[in-house]
């Protein structure tokens, strides 16, 4: 059996960070899931370079990208997600806080696929989470990056 790709989670929060592995680990999510703290670690990871450079040929399977990270945004990553050949068929999924209408519109203009504000509740996002998992690790069909 292949091994499953993983799952490339953006986030600076340490708080969000291990909410989010709980919940994934909680709903039964065997991928291995790979953290970035900031918007250029994340760029660094899908390019292989810096202390990347030799990681595997698996890229993600998708990612859960916070809007509001140091270096880079959320936002800047997306945009050179989408004007990267290799990369510009990931799926990605914008998990944030921001309730700010613009950060949602230009999300959609970069090609999110998906953008979500994280609930409050730690039920509430587990569900969310479960949702997820379920539909771009099982349902959802991605082209090999």
């Amino acid at each position: 059996m292949p091994k499953s790709h993983p799952i490339l989670l953006v986030e600076d929060n340490p708080d969000d960070q291990l909410l989010t592995l709980r919940a994934l680990e909680s709903n039964n999510i065997i991928n291995q899931v790979e953290v970035a703290v900031d918007g250029q670690e994340a760029l660094d990871y899908l390019h292989r370079r810096g202390e990347y450079a030799g990681r595997s040929d698996r890229g993600p399977q998708f990612v859960l990208l916070d809007i509001n990270l140091p270096k880079l945004s959320g936002i800047e990553v997306l945009r050179e997600i989408r004007s990267t050949p290799r990369l510009r068929h990931l799926p990605v999924v914008i998990l944030t806080s921001s309730k700010e209408d613009r950060d949602l519109i230009e999300s959609y203009n970069l090609g999110v696929n998906s953008y979500i504000r994280k609930p409050v509740d730690f039920n509430q996002f587990t569900e969310l989470v479960k949702q997820l998992g379920f539909y771009w690790l099982v349902i959802n069909e991605a082209p090999e990056l």
